[in-house]
């Protein structure tokens, strides 16, 4: 085997590993997150609540504005909520 070979195959298993250490990291992140959640919840918050909160504050505030209106817009049509009087 040339020695490019024997490069490429070490970049390779390099590579590999960083992504499996990675992918561990992110599991026991994950188990964390669902701990912390865990914890919420036996103090009486509701997690998906909680979820919906952290998702919206992801948001900026522009984009949180119209899917606001557009929910709101949606509800009202459905009779779900009272809309704007109609003229």
């Amino acid at each position: 085997m040339s020695d490019a070979h024997g490069v490429a195959r070490d970049q390779l298993r390099s590579f590999i590993e960083r992504i499996e250490r990675l992918e561990e990291e992110k599991k026991t992140i994950a188990d964390d997150i669902k701990d912390v959640y865990g914890e919420a919840k036996s103090t009486g918050f509701d997690s998906k609540i909680l979820k919906k909160v952290i998702a919206i504050r992801k948001q900026d505030k522009d984009e949180r504005m119209e899917q606001e209106a557009i929910l709101e817009t949606y509800l009202a049509a459905l009779g779900m909520i009272e809309g704007p009087p109609e003229e």
